[in-house]
């Protein structure tokens, strides 16, 4: 874990809003993006160091406890990544009798919740068995289940968009790292959780074990932009292009597209693929790719190239400000 101030590494002010945030985020790891950089290992260094800035300042609870804690919040977190929020690390910050252990539930349920066995008892003793860790169901006799845990796991852009598999690792409680094959469902966001049932830690006795449940952060792409299932894409043309119009072939999730832009383009001008955004899935539809048009001018032409602009510029006259201001 970076020593560096979150908010120093991102470069944002410790007030800032999270459009803010997000924004300096996705500027950085643009940058600094291992695919825009190759073999670059300070360049490496700095998109993980802005990974991780990212991920404690973009989730309120995380940025609250390193708001009032700095990077002491996450020193008693394991390998696998935060077990608890921030309300829970405060808990256990503030030493013994503060944390969950020693509130009277009876307050919330009454004073016949701890003891009924019938169907409302056994909905309070689930709540219990899971906030005090399975507390309750030892105090009766029964082993006590596994712990849930969590982890983090950063997947690149392309994964995210078309679905796959990665692995991940965790560390168990007996030091032993191990290697877990998840998969990715096609469209997933940053922030989406999933959960593999059974991978957290084991139960005592037989008990059951805990859950794992990931949280994914998908790493910025270094041309592609993503507006739910759609995506964006900028394409430079030229100027011959631009006025006369062309084929061009332009990148999609499944390949190179070939695009007809239509002659008189300008600047901007949004073009669409339709079908070519995110694959439908989980009841939702397919996503489309738009293209953005971007001129590129040449630099600098020759005096005879001059001459024909300047003679092209007076058989053809145009005001293009006429009626914007």
């Amino acid at each position: 874990m970076s020593d560096r101030d979150y908010y120093d590494v991102l470069g944002v002010p410790r007030d800032a809003t999270p459009e803010a945030i997000k924004k300096a985020y996705r500027t950085l790891a643009r940058k600094h993006h291992p695919d825009v950089n190759p073999g670059d290992k300070k360049a490496e260094a700095r998109f993980k160091e802005t990974q991780a800035a990212y991920d404690v300042l973009s989730d309120p609870e995380k940025r609250a406890s390193y708001d009032r804690f700095g990077h002491a919040a996450f020193e008693h977190m394991g390998a696998a990544g935060p077990r608890a929020g921030a309300s829970e690390w405060a808990a256990r910050a503030a030493g013994p009798g503060q944390g969950y252990e020693n509130i009277d539930f009876s307050q919330f349920f009454g004073p016949g919740a701890m003891q009924d066995e019938g169907e409302a008892g056994g909905i309070f003793e689930d709540l219990i068995n899971r906030v005090r860790g399975g507390r309750a169901g030892r105090r009766h006799g029964g082993p006590r289940p596994g712990r849930s845990m969590e982890a983090q796991l950063t997947i690149p852009f392309l994964t995210a968009a078309r679905g796959g598999e990665t692995t991940i690792e965790v560390q168990r409680a007996e030091g032993r790292r191990e290697s877990l094959v998840v998969k990715i469902p096609a469209g997933i966001e940053s922030g989406a959780k999933l959960r593999l049932r059974g991978q957290g830690e084991p139960g005592e006795k037989g008990a059951p074990s805990g859950d794992l449940t990931i949280q994914v952060t998908v790493e910025p792409h270094p041309y592609f932009t993503r507006d739910g299932r759609n995506l964006s894409v900028e394409v430079p043309i030229t100027l011959a292009e631009a006025i006369l119009g062309a084929k061009v072939d332009v990148p999609a999730l499944s390949g190179m597209k070939s695009l007809t832009i239509p002659p008189g383009s300008s600047s901007g001008l949004k073009l669409r693929l339709r079908g070519q955004g995110i694959a439908a899935s989980g009841g939702k539809p397919e996503g489309d790719l738009f293209v953005v048009l971007k001129v590129v001018v040449p630099k600098s032409v020759d005096e005879a190239s001059q001459k024909l602009i300047r003679d092209f510029a007076e058989r053809n006259p145009q005001n293009p400000r006429q009626g914007v201001w």
